[in-house]
Parts: structure tokens; C-alpha cells; sequence
């Protein structure tokens, strides 16, 4: 084993560490002081505070090093801390001194402060140099909403550039001018508001001192506790220390153990959380009364609902009661929803955004691999050399994920492949981008399939040995006409080629897809082509590769992995199997029914045939999010009792019978599951507000009150039962879980699993199956009538339909949904950037604010959808995926003209 010496004591190097990770790992972490260097920061020497004394042998002739980037060698000694080192330091620390304000009783990072700590652990008494020209003249930028700046206490570290360039790699912050000149300046010296200012807030926790901070201090010493938890936005799952003090929250910073972030986070997960104790939150059960909504106590609308719920199931049976679940909510919440409906209730009458959504991703690779879920970890993007992103803008709506795989892209030795109708940010880095027609996923990638054969690039032996189904695949896929698919897909054949060239020959290739892939027509059978495109590459089962979908949010997959869907319960299991039904049967205590109950589109169709009667709905705006709003306001209406648990007065909310005030994730305990299978514990931070139960209580109470004995609600005896049910979460217990969670599935002993599918698929082998491009059916009923075809997008600082985004200050920096037009359409139509414009649909019609781009193709128009006085759902159609019934909110036909209706004017004034 190499070694070298600390302080003339041996010790073990690994190759390839540093001077000061080497130290760190075997002697004292606070041996040697730094500035500049940081957790999740490539080494960079700026401070040289960390300088140690370097010999080749014992008491031989040393030399000075900066050891945060000096590589450590077998036999070398390293002083740390003798007397000219010290020496050395010290004066470091008071150059640094004479130019940075001495204000550090009243500093908000008083007590937190590195450079304070690192004065204090060289000795700093007095300042020896007399007082010269500085630059405590800098005022300070409070432009932003949540970003500050007081460039007085500036240190020219660079860790705020560093942050801005190597984890969000927005390159924002940059140093200007050369010595006593040098300073740090945003975008081209702006303030963080005019600046090109993601707000992800990894410059501001980079900041040794207070130079860089935000709105909420969260550098600041005075909260008195601190609770890891887990994000409740996207299906990344960012990990979250939250400190807070009495009660109150104060700030929320990253944690740099977290094994999914690493210490960054987005905007939303940093920043966004006042939505919490906002004055709009619910704070009282209420049931309408006479078109309005009275306020009750707990026990009263208990007895309301019960009543109600015994009184429909005895009179129409259990199939007129349905529920909707929520992905905001915790797997243990979705577990007793689905319960709730199926033990109690005898219906399988549970839906949730989760299959709405990404029913395509886990119907079409329960297809081809036998298990619906990501293969792989983000973590693999360290050993892949190619990256396919279909049908997903991560860098907007993953974003800690996006950035990741924006650092990928930029880089010069890596191959990055984006297929998606905009010019998203991650498509401008993109190797090959092919900006295809929305709706024709399809067809591009029988192309790109069709190539790799034809190139002779099919890993025969991987195909040979784990998949079925090749030769007649092959056979079908062969006589596809590419003439035809160029034409509709607009994307030339020989771009297809070289991007299909270019996946099939990386050593080790990644796909990944949001839902512009399973929010299609054919989104089902455009899952089962990127899994096929993975087996005919053998690019599946080892680290590096694989399938893995985005998920929208936060508890998609854990949503679904608990049973919230018509056709399976907990577990993925088939709920029309005799021997199923048998488990659940007597694993429930209760007769559970055997045929699939109503999806969401069916239960809305139901209730507009009298046949449904009361609707529970679990945080789900299903009037802003669903597509053709008008049919799902009708069907509520049409529902006899129509129950909203939610944290604010929704759309949906304003058409309920009665009202219950649920708990953020800040005010309860249990799991998500991010989109990597990745099972983390969320941990209670605060107390639910008053009047406001967490929502699994809720649940709990009403099944006890229907009569069905159920235990207390707490995370570690609902994982002990779900454990017993579902099969991959066997081994999954809360204690186990710690910081960093594990990803199922979980054997028994607690061991987890990084990667699916190594040795064998779920299914046995990889089912490889044929399907041809065939148009949209709204294309063809409408396309004449209606020629410009409309997609929708996310926005980085809006979450789904706003509710919490919009009650936080992120209000202030997107204020309202925007429409992409291309500049050749909107000439023709005399459009104007900033204009409304009136998009009409065979549904209906509404006023956007145009914004005019080349992102999009001529023809081709793309909307947001987090703000209800747009309602954009409103001109969406009923069109679903032909398999999964997941809605086409991708493909919308309409026709557009510049606005003149007093909607206009209400925006105007807003």
C-alpha cells in the first residue's frame, strides 16, 4: 500500500486525491484552513490559505503548495502547520482584511462566516498594513426577489463563479478587470434582476462570507434547528436542510452529503416554500351550504362525508364513488387513498396524476422490460459518453437534474442528442438536435431505428441472448418509407442518420423522456421504441445506460408504485387476477372487486352519465391541469358530492361540495419516491397550521369512521404494512432510510438496487414489438380548419398549475403564461411580440401574451399553463393515448389572430 506522511506520521493515499483530501480523510478535517475551496467545487487554488510545506524525504528541503489542487505522491511529508506555514497564512488573512468591512457583529453571517473562522483559527489579533485605497464603497443589489449582493465584503474567491459555472452552468457570474480592479460582476455588470439569473442560489451558499446571500439569510446562525427533508416539486428529489427556529421557518440551504443533489438545488426548492404559512392556506373543513361554504368543525364534516359515502354505496353500489389521488402527496398517503377505495369503499374507482401523465412510461416498458420505472441512476452520467433526451426540457422542469445534464452537453468529448419540436436550452448545447413536428416521435424513431440496422450497428449477441420478438420487429421495421416519415416529421433523413449513428456507436449511451413522449397519442408505443432502441444498442443493465424517465412531480413514481391507478394496486399488481385479488383480499380483510375501475377521463364521462356520484379529490386541480376544461367543470357539477383536499382554494376546489385543509410536505412525515426509484424519508419541519390535518390523518380517520379499524397514521407503521404488500419495497423500513434513501427494489435485508435488468429483464427477455406512425386523431379531424399546431411547456419558476409557486415570490419574476410564435407567423397574422393573441381550438378559445422566437418551428406554437385566469386547458382536447388514455396535451390543433376581446383588457391590467 502507497503512502505518504502527515506531520511525519504514515498514513494511506488514495491515487488521484489531493494534498487536503488526503489530510482531511486521515488527520483533522480542520487542520488546514481554506477560502476558496468548497464541497461540490473542482479544486482551484485562488486563497492559497490551505498552503502546507511539501518534503520528498524526512527533514529534507520543503516546499510551499497550495493543497486544495496539488496532487498527493507516495513518500512525500507534509507539514501542516509549522511556523512559516502559519506565518504565511496569517498574512494572507490580513491582506484579505484591509480591504473587507469589519462590521461582523451586525453581518448577517455573524457566527457562520468562514472568513471570520479562518481569521480566528490564524491568529488574527490586529491588522499590521495601514489603512489604503478598498472598494468598501460597493452598495449593495436588492433588485432580485430572493438574490442579494454586497460586493464590499467580496474576497475574490471565485466560488460564486465557480458555483454559477460548475454546478448550475449558467455562466452568469464572471470576474472583471486584473488586480486591485479585479471584481465580481453579473451577466454583462447588471444587477441578479436584468441579469440572465437563474436563482438557483448556489452562488450564495458558495460564499465564504456574506458578499453573495439571498433574501432569507440562510447563511445566518439564528435558526435554532435544522430538519433534512425532501423537495415537494419535480421528480428530482432534491434533498433540503430546513432551519427554523420557534416554529417558524427561515431558510432552506442543500445539503452537500445529499447523494441526488450534492448542495444545489432550483429556485423553487431553495426559495420557494412561503407558500406554506401564506394567508390564502385553508384552514377549516367547510361544506357548501346554499352556493356557499360554511365553515365546520372536524368532527361534523366526518359524519357529513360518511353519511354520505355509506349512503351511495348502499343505494348505487361502490362503482358510483371514485377517487383521485395526488403525487404531491407522501407514499403513504397515496397507499391509504388507494386503500381507502379499494378495502373500503370495494371499488377500483383510483386515479392520480401519476397515470394520467406517465401511464405511457410505465405501460410501455412494463411491455418491453417488465417494470416500469427508471433502470439507472443520474449518477451514471458520470460513465456514459452519449445522452438522448426526447420529449423533455429538464434544464425548466428538472432542474438540478437539467443541469447536470447541461454540464454533460457542454462538454466537447461528449455526444448529446435532443429530440424535441423547440430549441430548448439543453437543444443548444445538443450535438444533434432534431426539431421535430409534435406528434411524430413515432416515426423519427423508426428512423433512427431503421439506420442503426442498415448500418449493421445492432448488438447482435445482447439482442441474441435477453430479447424476443427481433426477426419479425426487424421485418416491419425494414419496410417503413423514410420518404414518407421525413416529410411528416420535418426533420431531414440524413440528421436522423447521423444522430442514430451516433447513439448505436457511443460505448455507453442514456436515454431519458419527459412528457413530451407519453402525453401523445402514441405515447405508449414511443416508450416501447426507446426501450427497443436501448436493447438493439445493449445499452441496458450496467451502469452508464438504460431508460430512465423524468417525472413531472415530485411523488409520480411512488404514486403509482402504491396503487393509485384503475388496472393495478399497490405493488404493480394486476388487480383482474384471481390469486391477486385472493392476496388482497385477505391481506385487507375486505372483498376487493376484480374488474378495473374508472380512469379519471372515464369517471368525468360517468358522472355526465349519472352514473358516478361522489368524487374525492387529493390535491389535484383537475379543472386547470385536465385537458377540455368546460367537459371536467360539467362533470363536477354533475357529481352529487364532490370532495377537495387541498392547501388552497383551486379551480377545482371552487366546485366542491366540501372541503378539507390538508398539510404541506413541510407538516408531515413519510416517503417520496424520485424518479430514480429512489425511496427518501420526508421529515416533519413544522406543525400543520391551525385547523389543517396531514392528509394521511384525514384518510385514517374517515376509513375508522366507515368502519374499518386503521392504525394512527405515522411513517414507520406504514412502511411496515406497505412493506408486506408491495414486492420491492420488502426491505424498506424508516429507520433504515437515512439521508440518502434507498432505491427499490429492496430485498429484505435492506439492500437496494442502483441498476434494473442486469442479468435478466423482470419479464424474462426484452419484447421487442413493431409499431408504425399513424397521425393524431386531432390532426386529422381538425387540421384543416384549425393548421397551427399547439404544444405546452414548463417554466422554471412555476410548478404544474401555480398553486404554491404562485402564492411565493417567484410570482414576481414570471407573471403570467406566455405563448412561442415563430416570426413568420406571427407576421402573417400582424402579431406583435407582447400582443395577446387569441388561440382558439374546436373546444373553445383564449388570450395569450405572444412571445415571439425562433425556438419554435413556423407552424408550430407552444404554451404555458400555470395560471388559472388563462385556463389553457380550456381549448385542449379529449384525445388520449391509444393504450394508456393518457391525455395529448402535446398536440392541439388551432388557429390564432391577434386579440380584441375584453380578455385583453383583464390582462393588461393585471
Amino acid at each position: 500500500m502507497k503512502k505518504a506522511f502527515i506531520n511525519d506520521v504514515a498514513h494511506p493515499i488514495t491515487p488521484g486525491e489531493t494534498l487536503l483530501s488526503f489530510i482531511r480523510r486521515e488527520a483533522d478535517a480542520s487542520l488546514v484552513p481554506t477560502l476558496c475551496d468548497a464541497p461540490n467545487l473542482d479544486p482551484f487554488g485562488a486563497c492559497r490559505v490551505c498552503s502546507v510545506e511539501v518534503a520528498l524525504e524526512k527533514d529534507g528541503p520543503v516546499k510551499t503548495m497550495a493543497s486544495c489542487h496539488t496532487p498527493v505522491a507516495e513518500g512525500q511529508y507534509i507539514y501542516t502547520s509549522t511556523p512559516s506555514v502559519q506565518k504565511l497564512r496569517k498574512n494572507i488573512i490580513e491582506l484579505v482584511l484591509t480591504d473587507h468591512p469589519l462590521d461582523c457583529l451586525t453581518c448577517e453571517v455573524n457566527g457562520n462566516c468562514e472568513l471570520q473562522t479562518v481569521a480566528a483559527q490564524v491568529g488574527i489579533r490586529e491588522v499590521r498594513y495601514p489603512e489604503g485605497e478598498n472598494h468598501l464603497h460597493k452598495t449593495k443589489d436588492l433588485s432580485h426577489p430572493y438574490m442579494t449582493s454586497d460586493l464590499s465584503k467580496c474576497i475574490n474567491c471565485y466560488r460564486c463563479v465557480r458555483a454559477c459555472d460548475e454546478v448550475q452552468g449558467e455562466f452568469v457570474l464572471s470576474m472583471a478587470g486584473r488586480g486591485f480592479d479585479a471584481h465580481i460582476i453579473k451577466g454583462l455588470d447588471q444587477t441578479f434582476m436584468d441579469s440572465d439569473c437563474v436563482s438557483c442560489g448556489a452562488c450564495s451558499q458558495a460564499c465564504p462570507t456574506s458578499a453573495i446571500s439571498d433574501i432569507f439569510q440562510s447563511k445566518s446562525v439564528q435558526a435554532t434547528e435544522s430538519t433534512r427533508t425532501v423537495c415537494t416539486y419535480c421528480g428530482v428529489g432534491c434533498n433540503l436542510d430546513i432551519a427554523t427556529t420557534n416554529g417558524e421557518i427561515l431558510a432552506i440551504t442543500a445539503p452537500y452529503d445529499a447523494e441526488v443533489n450534492q448542495g444545489h438545488t432550483c429556485l423553487k426548492g431553495r426559495f420557494a416554500f412561503k407558500f406554506y404559512d401564506h394567508p390564502e392556506r385553508l384552514d377549516a373543513p367547510m361544506i357548501k351550504r346554499d352556493g356557499v361554504f360554511e365553515k365546520v368543525s372536524w368532527d361534523e364534516v366526518y359524519d357529513y362525508i360518511t353519511d354520505k359515502f355509506k349512503y351511495f354505496k348502499e343505494t348505487f353500489g361502490p362503482d358510483s364513488m371514485a377517487g383521485i389521488s395526488s403525487s404531491r402527496c407522501t407514499n403513504e398517503e397515496n397507499y391509504l387513498m388507494q386503500k381507502f377505495f379499494r378495502a373500503v369503499i370495494q371499488t377500483n374507482n383510483i386515479d392520480g396524476c401519476a397515470r394520467v401523465c406517465h401511464s405511457p412510461t410505465a405501460l410501455g416498458m412494463q411491455r418491453t422490460f417488465g417494470t416500469g420505472a427508471a433502470t439507472n441512476s443520474i449518477d451514471d452520467l458520470k460513465d456514459t459518453n452519449c445522452i438522448l433526451v426526447i420529449g423533455a426540457n429538464p434544464t425548466d422542469a428538472h432542474p438540478v437534474t437539467g443541469a447536470k445534464l447541461k454540464q454533460f452537453a457542454m462538454k466537447s468529448d461528449n455526444v448529446s442528442i435532443v429530440i424535441d419540436p423547440r430549441r430548448t436550452e439543453l437543444a443548444r448545447y445538443a450535438t444533434h438536435h432534431l426539431a421535430l413536428r409534435p406528434g411524430t416521435n413515432v416515426a423519427v424513431l423508426n428512423m433512427m431505428m431503421y439506420y442503426i440496422v442498415h448500418e449493421g450497428l445492432v448488438d447482435m449477441d445482447f439482442v441474441g441472448r435477453r430479447t424476443e420478438g427481433y426477426s419479425d420487429f426487424i421485418d416491419e421495421l425494414l419496410s417503413i418509407d423514410i420518404d414518407r416519415l421525413e416529410a411528416v416529421s420535418g426533420v431531414p433523413r440524413e440528421e436522423v442518420r447521423a444522430a442514430a449513428i451516433a447513439y448505436a456507436t457511443a460505448p455507453n449511451a442514456m436515454s431519458f423522456h419527459g412528457l413530451g413522449v407519453t402525453e401523445h397519442s402514441q405515447g405508449t408505443f414511443t416508450v416501447m421504441q426507446i426501450a427497443d432502441l436501448a436493447m438493439l444498442t445493449g445499452n441496458i443493465g450496467r451502469r452508464g445506460v438504460g431508460v430512465n424517465p423524468l417525472r413531472g412531480q415530485n411523488n409520480v413514481q411512488g404514486s403509482a408504485d402504491m396503487g393509485v391507478q384503475p388496472h393495478q394496486g399497490a405493488g404493480y399488481l394486476d388487480v383482474t387476477r384471481p390469486e391477486i385479488n385472493q392476496r388482497y383480499n385477505e391481506f385487507y380483510g375486505s372483498e376487493l372487486p376484480l374488474h378495473i375501475g374508472y380512469k379519471i377521463p372515464e369517471m368525468f364521462q360517468a358522472a355526465l352519465d349519472g352514473k358516478l356520484k361522489a368524487l374525492w379529490v387529493i390535491g389535484e386541480d383537475v379543472v386547470q391541469t385536465d385537458p377540455n376544461t368546460k367537459k371536467v367543470i360539467r362533470a363536477l357539477e354533475a357529481t352529487d358530492l364532490v370532495i377537495v383536499q387541498e392547501l388552497f382554494m383551486t379551480e377545482t376546489a371552487k366546485y366542491a361540495d366540501v372541503i378539507l385543509p390538508g398539510a404541506s410536505f413541510l407538516e408531515k412525515s413519510g416517503t417520496f419516491t424520485n424518479g430514480e426509484r429512489r425511496v427518501q424519508a420526508v421529515r416533519q419541519v413544522v406543525d400543520p397550521i391551525p385547523g389543517s390535518k396531514p392528509d394521511g390523518q384525514i384518510i385514517v380517520d374517515i376509513m375508522n369512521r366507515m368502519g374499518y379499524p386503521q392504525p394512527e397514521y405515522t411513517p414507520d407503521g406504514m412502511l411496515d404494512e406497505i412493506s408486506q404488500i408491495v414486492p420491492f419495497f420488502a426491505g424498506i423500513r424508516w429507520e433504515r432510510l437515512g439521508n440518502n434513501g434507498l432505491q427499490w427494489p429492496v430485498s429484505p435485508d435492506g439492500t437496494d438496487t442502483k441498476i434494473l435488468h442486469e442479468q435478466e429483464f423482470k419479464r424474462g427477455l426484452g419484447y421487442f414489438e413493431f409499431h408504425s406512425w399513424e397521425e393524431s386523431q386531432e390532426i386529422q379531424e381538425h387540421g384543416k380548419k384549425y393548421p397551427y399546431i399547439l404544444t405546452t411547456n414548463r417554466e422554471l419558476e412555476h410548478y404544474n398549475c401555480g398553486a404554491m409557486t404562485r402564492r411565493t415570490a417567484n410570482e414576481q419574476i414570471l407573471k403570467s403564461d406566455y405563448l412561442m410564435i415563430h416570426p413568420k407567423d406571427a407576421e402573417d397574422n400582424r402579431i406583435e411580440d407582447g400582443d395577446f393573441v387569441c388561440l382558439e381550438s374546436p373546444r373553445g378559445k383564449v388570450d395569450v401574451k405572444a412571445r415571439i422566437t425562433d425556438e419554435v418551428k413556423p407552424g408550430v406554437l407552444s404554451t404555458t399553463f400555470h395560471f388559472p385566469d388563462i385556463m389553457v386547458n380550456t381549448i385542449t382536447s379529449d384525445v388520449h393515448d391509444s393504450e394508456a388514455m393518457c391525455p395529448e396535451y402535446k398536440v392541439v390543433a388551432v388557429r390564432i389572430r391577434k386579440s380584441k376581446g375584453k380578455f385583453k383588457q383583464l390582462l393588461q391590467d393585471r
